[in-house]
């Protein structure tokens, strides 16, 4: 069998929220004891009677099918249309309908022939860019180049191609060369004495030494990550959540489910050419550090004070092996920022402190309210799959809770915002401590009637006013506890226009497992299924719609096309019968509206959320914006503009100086052991200071708290 011999634009589309998972009783097996074949064979056997026995919607392996996973396998091979001609894709087009076929047989004739075919592309790129290197170029000339490959069909014939590859080392070159010339203009000494010619040569021979490391590193790439890629696209035709994991992605998903996290503290996904942050790990270097953001693109990864290379194209795991080093060493990003500026952004690697990655309480008072208000962030629904005595966010969240009861709190924020989800068992108990009992979600397999998780402890551990803080990166559990609280009129929900709109459920399946004996062959890997999907218990689902706020703010993405609606391969909405529900602890009845009136009056007189509605919107026009100049003064010219258009939404949000932030008495004992946890709570209360958001959920909590009192007076309702 042949494998592709580059990863250059292989898409490793990882979503950037944890599946929300669910543990039950291990199947026994796929299939009978021995499966005959090579590795190869025996996994996209047993992956594909996983998908059909146990897959929420099981697809018809036909055609139709055959077309899709042609198209996408291709798309993840050369996302940036940069390899193949269309005379390439026009000869692999001659499997695009037996690939169902080949599936069934357990053959893989499309799989060897697009890896032939992309692996004949790699070499003949490779004399292109030596070639096109060794002369300078022409930053006089005003042309443009197209970076959204959507936009762009696949090249015509080699000359085509090859200008493609003409304009992105020009890029790459003119990027280079105008730092450089930035920088000599900045009065770096080592550039002083450079001519004009002499910095271009400078930045051509980076860009080649670049280029020849990175195809060096192309031969070295195992052949299981390209098997792994094709099984995951043929996956993820069922849906985004399904896909293959091999060995050490399954090790890596369960460590980040643990809490035990490394590096500096973000996670990467491929996204054709481009490496984007999905999401910034709380107390990791970079959190700690505020400079590098979700949506990020890296371009340029540098050694402490050495020369930056460009991963524009390197695979992830190039590009995290780069990112990566010893704890105390420095790495510089340089990244593009979603308004299309760009920065430089040092990092000190490190170990992630791991309390950070966990539930943590602050209490808030603000001056002009005499209530103080409980603070709890929640960055992920986490657990210790592995381990009984390893952490758990319910029990965590219940000791916050228990810290900000003892400090006689009024009301509790519960921030979910960016928690992409985690355990189904440990939100169904976390929801249930607001309730007496009850059902928290309905949980439904392919065939059969939905079951009912629920919350039997009839103790209420927090039985006052709840905000639940989302946001459109708020996803899976997430969505599960802001929907069950909004269902029971229990909490105000409060954030952007939706969450994110996962509404399904997975399980992982060891391949080892369902295949007795072979043991020469395996590890075999993991299949992570979709199985079932979950609905809230007023019948509808939060699949693709999300959960709405009952009060929306403004948001920096709310323009964006951001959400699980935005994946071809989604799992449709659909609703189920609603399940009785009713609790008598607390209810925002009869004062939701003027609540939402209030809120939306001080956000019109915000200045910080008026620049946030309109940063959105030049969020939303750069995000249209594809196209670059290649000419010096042009290319200079957009990149001061967009520095400038950044720099006026620099400090959009300052402290509020009339809130004080401080830890239960409790935690000071634990946060004062050492320096780093001093400076790491003191960079966590400024920030708190500093959000907007939970700036003006405390002005709703104070309404809550007013409104609840007033309602309860007028309509004789036993006041708490």
């Amino acid at each position: 069998m042949r494998y592709p011999t580059s990863s250059y634009t292989m898409k490793a589309g990882k979503p950037f929220f944890f599946s929300l998972i669910v543990l039950i009783a291990a199947i026994a097996a796929f299939y009978p004891p021995e499966r005959p074949g090579t590795k190869e064979q025996i996994q996209l056997a047993t992956m594909m009677e996983g998908l059909r026995q146990y897959h929420f919607m099981p697809k018809e392996v036909n055609d139709a099918f055959s077309a899709a996973v042609f198209q996408e396998y291709l798309d993840r091979l050369d996302g940036g249309k940069r390899f193949f001609t269309r005379t390439d894709v026009e000869t692999l087009n001659a499997f695009k309908l037996d690939i169902d076929d080949e599936i069934n047989r357990r053959s893989f004739e499309f799989f060897n022939a697009a890896s032939d075919r992309f692996a004949t592309s790699v070499d003949r790129t490779e004399g292109w860019f030596r070639e096109i290197l060794e002369k300078p170029f022409n930053f006089e000339i005003d042309e443009h180049m197209e970076t959204d490959a959507e936009k762009l069909d696949w090249a015509a014939n080699e000359q085509e191609l090859k200008e493609r590859w003409r304009q992105q080392l020009k890029y790459e070159v003119l990027s280079r060369f105008a730092d450089k010339i930035e920088d000599r203009q900045n009065g770096v000494e080592e550039l002083q004495d450079k001519s004009m010619e002499d910095l271009e040569a400078d930045c051509r021979k980076a860009v080649l030494e670049r280029y020849q490391d990175w195809y060096e590193r192309l031969q070295k790439t195992k052949n299981s990550e390209y098997f792994s890629e094709y099984l995951s696209t043929i996956a993820n035709l069922y849906d985004p959540h399904s896909e293959y994991f091999e060995p050490v992605e399954k090790q890596n998903f369960d460590i980040t489910m643990a809490g035990k996290l490394e590096g500096i503290g973000a996670r990467l996904q491929t996204d054709k050419d481009n490496t984007k942050v999905v999401s910034i790990i709380t107390g990791g270097p970079a959190w700690k550090q505020k400079e590098l953001e979700v949506n990020d693109v890296i371009l340029k990864v540098a050694q402490g004070d050495a020369e930056a290379e460009v991963v524009t194209g390197l695979s992830i795991n190039d590009v995290v092996s780069k990112i990566r080093g010893d704890k105390g060493t420095i790495v510089r990003l340089t990244v593009r920022k979603v308004d299309g500026s760009t920065k430089v952004i040092s990092i000190t690697r490190d170990e992630v402190v791991l309390d950070e990655g966990f539930a943590k309480s602050v209490i808030l008072s603000d001056a002009s309210s005499p209530n103080r208000v409980g603070y709890i962030r929640l960055p992920r629904f986490y657990a210790d799959f592995e381990s009984a005595a390893g952490r758990s966010c319910a029990v965590d969240m219940a000791r916050e809770i228990d810290k900000l009861k003892n400090e006689s709190v009024d009301g509790l924020i519960i921030d979910l915002r960016n928690n992409g989800g985690g355990s189904l068992r440990d939100v169904v108990t976390m929801t249930g401590y607001f309730i007496e009992k009850g059902p928290i979600v309905q949980v439904k397999s392919k065939s059969g009637r939905a079951s009912v998780h629920q919350d039997r402890d009839p103790s209420v551990k927090w039985d006052g006013p709840v905000i639940v803080l989302v946001n459109e990166f708020s996803a899976s559990a997430s969505e599960i506890m802001a929907a069950a609280l909004q269902d029971y009129e229990r909490a105000v929900i409060v954030g952007s226009p939706s969450t994110f709109g996962k509404g399904t459920v997975q399980r992982f399946f060891d391949m080892d497992n369902a295949v007795s004996g072979n043991d020469d062959i395996k590890p075999l890997g993991q299949v992570k299924l979709t199985i079932q999907k979950f609905y809230r218990i007023d019948g509808g689902s939060t699949q693709l719609k999300g959960v709405v706020p009952d009060i929306i703010l403004p948001d920096n993405y709310s323009k964006l096309d951001i959400g699980e609606k935005e994946n071809p391969f989604s799992m449709p909405w659909t609703e189920i019968e609603p399940v009785e529900h009713d609790q008598r602890v607390y209810r925002v009845d009869g004062y939701l509206n003027k609540l939402r009136e209030l809120s939306q009056e001080r956000v019109r007189e915000s200045a910080a959320f008026q620049l946030t509605e309109a940063n959105a919107m030049r969020f939303k026009t750069q995000q249209e914006q594809t196209t670059y100049p290649l000419k010096l003064d042009y290319f200079q010219a957009y990149v001061k503009e967009k520095k400038a258009e950044a720099d006026r939404y620099k400090d959009i949000y300052t402290p509020d100086e009339s809130l004080t932030v401080y830890n239960p008495a409790v935690d000071l004992p634990r946060i004062q052991q050492d320096s780093a946890k001093i400076a790491s709570n003191e960079d966590f209360l400024t920030q708190v200071k500093k959000d907007a958001y939970i700036d003006e959920t405390i002005n709703i909590m104070s309404d809550m708290i007013r409104l609840e009192g007033d309602y309860a007076r007028n309509s004789r309702k036993k006041v708490k």
